[in-house]
């Protein structure tokens, strides 16, 4: 009796969706595609504006103390040191974030320069599948493995 089926089975071979085949002879998207895509990036920078605003309120607000630094006590020690950690971590998440807002701003500049979509290392378009799922991405799936040769 084989108690692990799935370890001995045969990998079932799957064939690449259609869409994620970019035809070799197309080498830009289309202005109706670009149009697309610069709605889905707009959509995210909006929110990821958002959501830096909330983080950069979180820490203004951290660093205004009120009246907490007139309470006396041990337990204030012990505070400080949360405090800080959590001031990192709120700086750390606000600093990769106003990195995505910059890369979402910059692939709306490929756009409207007519790059967007383009692969910087092997020149070939990017799957469409790619670019929804990391819409600032300026590198294919084929030029990320090989970096991680």
């Amino acid at each position: 009796m084989n108690i692990f089926p799935i370890l001995t089975q045969r990998p079932i071979a799957h064939k690449p969706a259609k869409s994620s085949i970019v035809p070799d002879n197309k080498t830009r998207y289309s202005d109706g595609e670009l149009k697309e895509f610069e709605t889905l990036i707009i959509g995210k920078l909006n929110k990821a504006r958002d959501e830096f605003k909330i983080l950069k309120e979180t820490l203004n607000r951290n660093n205004d103390e009120g009246t907490d630094s007139t309470s006396g006590g041990n337990t204030k020690v012990l505070e400080d040191g949360a405090e800080t950690a959590e001031k990192e971590n709120m700086s750390q998440l606000a600093a990769r974030q106003l990195k995505y807002i910059t890369n979402l701003e910059n692939a709306l500049v490929r756009i409207k320069n007519g790059t967007y979509g383009i692969c910087s290392v092997t020149g070939k378009l990017i799957s469409k599948e790619r670019l929804i799922a990391v819409p600032h991405t300026t590198q294919s799936i084929e030029a990320k493995m090989m970096k991680q040769d």
